[in-house]
């Protein structure tokens, strides 16, 4: 799918990917985030339309885990591809976009989450070239808000996967 454009959101982007994909938390925080230089939201857009999302985590990870055995590597974190555009690459192309630019901002390495019973998402990642780590899975925590509108966090096992960015074709 070559018409893709994958681009940092903006402001103005905040209701259409809340109006396209819900989840208007996630979209709000990262939104946050990113203004404060602790992360950057990649979307990817078919002509006027959101279809992918990816979060480019740049701060400490929460997982005591990652910080000890992935010190200062950025995370792919929340890669969303619209289900009626999945499977056409866009999803590829959201990883490769992240990839470029960390490797830019002069990063060698990539790390991200992928539940233990994500096998598509699995056999993706390990197709781009990421390897699952050596060391246990880890339990991620995210944030579930419910019906009354308080939130709870849950937890979910996740392998984690890293990637070598150094003399990547990315």
């Amino acid at each position: 799918m070559s018409d893709v454009e994958i681009r940092t959101a903006t402001d103005a982007d905040l209701d259409v990917l809340i109006s396209t994909f819900g989840d208007e938390d996630f979209f709000v925080d990262r939104m946050a985030r990113q203004h404060a230089g602790r992360g950057m939201l990649l979307t990817a857009w078919l002509h006027d339309k959101p279809v992918g999302d990816v979060y480019l985590w740049l701060e400490r990870a929460d997982e005591a885990e990652v910080r000890e055995h992935l010190p200062g590597v950025p995370l792919l974190n929340h890669v969303e591809v619209h289900p009626e555009h999945r499977n056409k690459t866009v999803g590829t192309q959201l990883v490769w976009a992240a990839e470029r630019l960390l490797a830019q901002r002069g990063h060698d390495r990539v790390a991200l989450a992928v539940r233990i019973d994500n096998l598509d998402a699995h056999r993706l990642y390990l197709r781009l070239g990421y390897e699952t780590w050596p060391y246990p899975p880890v339990v991620c925590m995210y944030e579930l808000r419910l019906p009354d509108g308080t939130r709870k966090r849950c937890p979910e096992t996740c392998y984690m996967m890293v990637k070598s960015l150094r003399d990547s074709s990315a």
